[in-house]
């Protein structure tokens, strides 16, 4: 398993932007598929993107489809999220998430149990 931590979670007006990180320790993450995820309160968690191991490939929700952008540099180990035009309803706890695999699908990469290292997570709340 990688070790994964999340940060540049905060607070921004409905039309800001954020950017949040997804850093790797104790192996390389170049092996490893990189999802997003995120859980708002008394919801259940729920897919937000995926990049490939290669970052030739991503996947992402309908809901987040056009604002939300995935990239990594695997020589940095790390994999960000840039999130523009957020709304309200993107308020949650947002965590990365490593999947040993080189698969290029979707359908594959939005099912969470294919991920076996987990981040603590970062807040994200967007005010109206």
């Amino acid at each position: 398993q990688v070790q994964l931590v999340e940060s540049g979670g905060g607070m921004v007006q409905a039309g800001g932007s954020l950017r949040l990180s997804c850093a790797a320790s104790g192996r390389t993450l170049r092996s490893y598929a990189v999802g997003w995820f995120r859980q708002a309160p008394g919801k259940e968690r729920e897919f937000v993107g995926a990049i490939s191991w290669s970052g030739g490939f991503t996947y992402y929700a309908d809901s987040v489809k056009g604002r939300f952008t995935i990239s990594r540099d695997n020589a940095k180990n790390i994999v960000s999220l840039q999130m523009n035009s957020l709304k309200p309803e993107d308020t949650a706890v947002y965590y990365c998430a490593a999947n040993p695999t080189f698969s290029n699908s979707g359908s594959y990469l939005s099912q969470s149990p294919g991920y076996d290292s987990w981040g603590q997570g970062t807040q994200v709340t967007v005010s109206s």
